[in-house]
């Protein structure tokens, strides 16, 4: 994600400016919708295109004011409201509705029991109300513009609560690659950190947004040209899903002014591909997380001078590489990433506690393996708690993983270590030869798989993410896919 949207702030008023345009400076979330209700009444704000629902600027503001009346009893200022809406126009008429009553709304995956038992929101919402009227005074801001659920490596859920205000200058950027007045397609799950930033964000700087209800490559490449969409937020494996598709030769992306990747690293090829279809100078990757404790970004046309990079640090944060004894690393050298930002944290966790490194206290550590350049920008090598080490020798399976998926045959991978040896598991299409997969990705010795699985469904969810530790467990307890084992 950008910098700006993660710390709650325009980047305006985290460089101390004011907004450029008409001259409005930051304000309560409601206020603003309210204000760009004003200015064009009846511009698009919503298409929820699976529900075939458009919702203008007025409509947000008016929908949004009546729900909140009907909520006012129910929720008080600083409460959290837990929204299990998915990808719907009711979604984000729900955030509005909670920030006009100075709450933080907090968006619920499917599952989200255990997400209830830790965060204990003053009301759940599974269906919204639709009053026709009615209004009460917006509250003060909440001290926190939103929470999202994060599962980390282990699957076990926390709640990530931004340090930033319900506030915002609607005449701000979301980021400095995105200006004003957008068309944004957003087909990850709003439940997760970056497309709900993302979107909300845009929504209350004017944006538009075209909401799927979840990423499909035929559904995306169709919603570009019918909605003449300018950017889009997308994930690795995305990216190569949408590359695979056999109508993307055709497609029509020629309204797409920007493509902004995040969430893994991206295999070469895959970025490559995208860099040759829209133009490097359109495409920006972002490293973030769902704390917003550092972040980096790059454009592609300097990728192409640093491939493999996810960027130089932006917005106030600071990274180095610490090694095993605790002292930092040189550039070049391999570590754990350490990062920080100014103004102190961006987050706060419910149901869990940050996690720090010994004598780099004030520095948060997520888990990311990864080394800088001598320029200061940062490549990512893997997680930490997935590293399997086989005769002495660490093996990433993030590199694993890459090198299957450049067959064309494979839609997505998933290596980890079992019974002491590397497991890979396939996602491939029909008739398609395992073996012959494994020995097209020329693997070092000591990174080939001993057991490979094929399994008939994706090995990542719709933010890219890919549960190692859950797939492993599975297996370990007899719980696994019933696709075919080898080794």
């Amino acid at each position: 994600m950008s910098w700006s949207a993660h710390n709650g702030m325009s980047r305006h008023e985290a460089d101390g400016e004011r907004g450029s345009g008409s001259g409005v400076t930051v304000q309560p979330i409601g206020a603003a919708l309210d204000l760009l209700a004003d200015r064009d009444p009846d511009r698009p704000a919503v298409h929820d295109v699976a529900g075939g629902t458009t919702l203008s600027r007025r409509e947000v503001a008016e929908r949004s004011a009546a729900v909140a009346a009907a909520w006012s009893d129910d929720v008080a200022r600083e409460d959290l409201v837990g929204l299990a809406l998915g990808n719907t126009a009711d979604l984000v008429v729900g955030c509005a509705a909670a920030w006009r009553l100075g709450a933080t709304p907090l968006p619920l995956p499917p599952e989200h029991d255990a997400v209830l038992d830790v965060a204990a929101p003053a009301l759940v919402v599974g269906t919204l109300p639709h009053p026709t009227s009615g209004r009460v005074p917006d509250r003060e801001p909440a001290s926190s513009w939103k929470a999202t659920t994060s599962g980390g490596s282990t699957g076990a859920p926390k709640v990530v609560v931004s340090t930033g205000p319900a506030t915002v200058d609607p005449d701000a950027d979301v980021a400095p690659y995105l200006p004003r007045e957008q068309v944004q397609l957003v087909s990850g799950p709003l439940h997760h950190s970056a497309p709900f930033t993302y979107a909300l964000r845009g929504l209350m700087t004017g944006h538009t947004l075209v909401l799927l209800d979840r990423f499909e490559p035929g559904a995306v490449l169709d919603a570009v040209p019918r909605f003449g969409v300018t950017w889009a937020l997308l994930v690795p494996t995305m990216l190569h899903r949408l590359a695979r598709h056999p109508d993307v030769g055709s497609a029509d992306l020629s309204s797409l002014r920007h493509l902004v990747h995040l969430g893994a690293p991206c295999p070469p090829e895959v970025k490559r591909w995208w860099l040759d279809r829209i133009g490097p100078e359109r495409v920006v990757e972002v490293y973030a997380s769902s704390e917003s404790a550092g972040i980096t970004m790059i454009r592609g046309d300097e990728w192409l001078a640093a491939p493999g990079s996810v960027g130089r640090p932006v917005g106030g944060s600071s990274f180095r590489i610490v090694g095993r004894d605790g002292g930092e690393l040189p550039a070049g050298e391999v570590g754990e990433v350490v990062m920080t930002r100014t103004g102190g944290p961006r987050y706060r966790y419910v149901g869990a506690s940050a996690r720090r490194l010994p004598g780099w206290d004030g520095w948060d550590a997520l888990g990311d393996l990864g080394w800088l350049d001598p320029e200061g920008r940062l490549y990512l090598v893997d997680r930490a708690d997935d590293v399997i080490r086989v005769d002495g020798h660490d093996v990433y399976p993030a590199r694993v993983e890459a090198a299957l998926e450049r067959h064309p045959a494979v839609r997505s991978a998933a290596v980890f270590e079992l019974h002491g040896g590397v497991h890979a598991l396939l996602d491939l299409d029909a008739d398609a030869d395992p073996d012959e997969v494994v020995a097209a990705a020329d693997l070092p010795v000591r990174a080939v798989p001993a057991g490979v699985e094929v399994v008939d469904g994706p090995l990542r969810d719709d933010a890219g993410k890919v549960r190692r530790s859950a797939l492993r467990a599975a297996r370990l307890t007899g719980g696994g896919g019933s696709g075919r084992r080898d080794g």
